[in-house]
């Protein structure tokens, strides 16, 4: 390898061994598509491209929207030297030859040396913190590119050291002009070809592209090359051509990154929100690109304890049962059982009064002075514990005929827990405020109505 020689790509090649998403890569900041939140003109980045006044860079998005492309294009626009390296390859050693023949340059020469690293977030620790001193010392300018979110996956030294900016995955109607531009161009794309793509192929193109621009074009360029021409020369890709060359989709699903944690976090929310259209679509992406069925079972009985609760008990006993089924069944059937599994527990009544209740009691233990157990609740299964008193004044609540003890259980009147008049817990609220009323009755030993009072609570009994 010359480390001497400066990396570029040639994206006005015409050679057809070079696939047509890099030969049809833009080679300036006009030709780019999209991403206008950063790129248009007068924004930062912008401006510091045109001005060659770079700091460190970390492009992250989803694959095909452009954020190799952009760092050819920083090259093409700016005076440094350009390296670069694959995360998936390179070595510390290779890395550390880069760095020290950029400090000659700086040194020697006075041209700065920018280091485009793709697919940085491949890189581990270590491997990130050579960079560092460089970057510090201006040796070096880094732009790295990754899929990954690079909160989860990059150092925080190094973050700090370096500007994010997020690349948005492409719109369909910029998928659209990316097509026409490769049919059209004879330079770098097919215009040599007479290709004539009829409008239920582009649309078909563009949806299962799904924002990726170089899958778009590679669809694109597998119909063109593989489809006969008819007797005037024309490659007519039709929508059966092109339903042929697509092959099973890939999902972006980085299972230890923010694609993983905002899939289940749409899915958990819609659970919550009741929305069982949205739950299903979640769960088969989760199940489509593979991932774990035990992590979305947990999930679903998680819901069905912190935000069902009390008001459908029912759905905790369903979706821990789903998640024994589900492992022991495994998939593809044990894709059913979490789909019923996550169906019910959208569709229940919800309550989060339990959660909320748990939580304050565990905030009020741990910062609040500990309460003092009443000693008539103290146990009593030990011998010398009547010789202390313990238990003494403890009242059986079975033993009163009126179903109901004024006695403490509590040295204080903290509440905690607040059930909503929502589904089953509706029926606690009434348990609980006739609790209250037969109290209240029994402190004024009003038997008549204590009677009347055991008869209505009986009923409300009766329905659990």
């Amino acid at each position: 390898m010359d480390l001497f020689k400066q990396t570029t790509i040639n994206n006005n090649s015409s050679d057809p061994h070079i696939p047509l998403a890099n030969r049809m890569k833009p080679t300036c900041l006009k030709d780019f598509v999209n991403q206008k939140h950063i790129l248009a003109e007068g924004k930062p980045l912008f401006r510091a491209i045109k001005a060659d006044r770079l700091s460190s860079l970390i492009f992250y998005g989803p694959p095909g929207v452009g954020k190799t492309a952009l760092a050819y294009i920083i090259n093409h626009e700016t005076k440094a030297y350009f390296h670069r390296l694959n995360a998936a390859i390179s070595s510390v050693k290779e890395l550390k030859e880069v760095i020290m023949v950029a400090r000659k340059r700086k040194r020697n020469d006075g041209q700065r040396t920018t280091v485009f690293i793709d697919e940085i977030h491949r890189f581990n620790k270590a491997q990130q913190d050579v960079l560092l001193p460089d970057i510090e010392e201006g040796n070096i300018v880094l732009i790295g590119a990754t899929t990954y979110n690079p909160f989860f996956s990059i150092i925080p030294p190094l973050l700090s050291r370096s500007e994010i900016y997020e690349l948005k995955p492409l719109k369909e109607n910029d998928i659209e002009l990316i097509i026409e531009r490769a049919i059209e161009n004879k330079e770098r794309g097919l215009g040599n070809l007479k290709v004539n793509l009829d409008s239920e192929a582009k649309r078909i193109i563009m949806k299962v592209s799904d924002g990726d621009a170089r899958r778009a074009l590679n669809i694109l360029e597998v119909a063109a090359l593989t489809t006969p021409a008819d007797k005037k020369g024309v490659i007519n890709i039709t929508r059966r051509v092109a339903e042929e060359c697509i092959g099973k989709k890939i999902v972006l699903y980085d299972k230890k990154g923010d694609s993983h944690y905002d899939t289940i976090s749409a899915f958990i929310k819609s659970m919550r929100g009741s929305d069982p259209d949205a739950v299903v679509y979640w769960l088969a992406k989760m199940i489509y690109a593979g991932e774990d069925i035990r992590f979305i079972a947990r999930r679903i009985v998680i819901c069905a304890a912190e935000d069902v609760g009390n008001a459908d008990p029912q759905a905790l006993i369903l979706a821990q049962a789903a998640m024994q089924a589900a492992m022991n069944i495994g998939l593809p059937e044990a894709r059913i059982i979490l789909s019923q599994a996550a169906i019910y527990v959208a569709c229940a009544a919800k309550s989060n009064a339990s959660y909320l209740a748990i939580d304050k009691a565990i905030e009020d233990v741990s910062n609040n002075k500990l309460l003092q157990i009443p000693n008539h609740l103290k146990g009593t299964g030990y011998k010398g514990a009547k010789s202390l008193k313990r238990g003494e004044g403890y009242v059986y609540p079975h033993s009163e005929p009126q179903a109901g003890v004024d006695q403490e259980y509590l040295p204080c009147k903290n509440r905690y827990y607040f059930p909503k008049n929502s589904g089953f817990e509706k029926i606690f609220v009434k348990i609980l405020e006739e609790k209250e009323r037969i109290i209240k009755h029994l402190s004024k030993n009003d038997q008549g109505v204590n009677y009347e009072v055991r008869k209505e609570n009986k009923e409300l009994k009766d329905k659990l």
